[in-house]
């Protein structure tokens, strides 16, 4: 949509077919990772009015043979568009070469973090942009709607939870440096900044009940420490997606190994 700002805004509606609080999901978990200097959209609360929906035939969800319902009217949660309305290239999939060329391929090891913290339930999305004359891509990360579980605001986690699909963007992980420095800024996140992202969320976004957008807080504020123990068993998973961290622990062992060896000639 194209807001009265003059910029081009992806709007998800009250009513949307997922459920109410993935509004309230891509606004929270949004603002943490843009708070934690990861790419992702400029967010923000926009008001659709009924006229605007009554006079555009296009603003209807399509229920299949339920027919058609139309959009609701007032907040809606609204992501401002990869790209906008400025010339360049934007696409949702890379080849695996262009996936290693990305501007900013470490920043998966971030969103993961992000991921793992707010209990993303569906695998993480990304698109892909770059400029006029760029040769190179840089990911732009989009769709936090089932962070917290979408509309059930809990957190089953599991070690193959909202990870990218393809293990590519994980190679250049050699160990815990590579979440830096969004693994400090998480587990040091100020309490006072994680209000104050809950205070912009609309409260008819959650039903108007207080007291369960403050149980979510809490339980951000007690997650914090808990994110390396989540990196740890995805580590340890099926999916084997840290081969370099692996490879240099085994080197580091190897090379004790044989510093010990060598010290116990001289052990009279």
């Amino acid at each position: 949509m194209l807001g009265s700002d003059g910029k081009l805004w992806v709007v998800k509606f009250q009513n949307n077919p997922q459920h109410l609080r993935v509004l309230a999901n891509e606004l929270v978990a949004t603002r943490l990772a843009e708070a934690l200097g990861l790419t992702v959209p400029k967010t923000d609360v926009i008001e659709v009015s009924e006229w605007l929906i009554r006079n555009t035939p296009g603003m209807v969800l399509e229920r299949g043979r339920e027919g058609n319902m139309p959009c609701a009217a007032g907040l809606q949660f609204g992501s401002q568009f990869v790209g906008g309305l400025m010339p360049g290239q934007v696409v949702d999939y890379l080849p695996d070469q262009q996936m290693l060329e990305l501007r900013n391929l470490h920043e998966f090891a971030g969103m993961l973090l992000i991921d793992k913290w707010t209990g993303n339930c569906n695998g993480r999305q990304a698109v892909y942009e770059r400029k006029t004359r760029e040769k190179r891509y840089r990911a732009v990360f989009v769709d936090q709607g089932y962070c917290f579980n979408a509309g059930a605001w809990t957190f089953p986690d599991a070690p193959l939870r909202g990870i990218f699909a393809r293990n590519l963007v994980y190679r250049q992980v050699t160990g815990w440096e590579s979440f830096e420095p969004w693994l400090t800024r998480l587990e040091a996140f100020p309490e006072e900044k994680l209000w104050a992202i809950a205070e912009t969320v609309p409260p008819e976004w959650y039903g108007g009940n207080l007291s369960e957008m403050e149980a979510l807080i809490q339980q951000l504020i007690l997650r914090r420490t808990k994110v390396r123990d989540q990196i740890r068993a995805f580590r340890e998973s099926s999916r084997e997606p840290f081969p370099q961290w692996e490879r240099k622990q085994r080197e580091v062992g190897a090379r004790i190994f044989e510093i010990e060896s060598e010290a116990s000639k001289f052990v009279m």
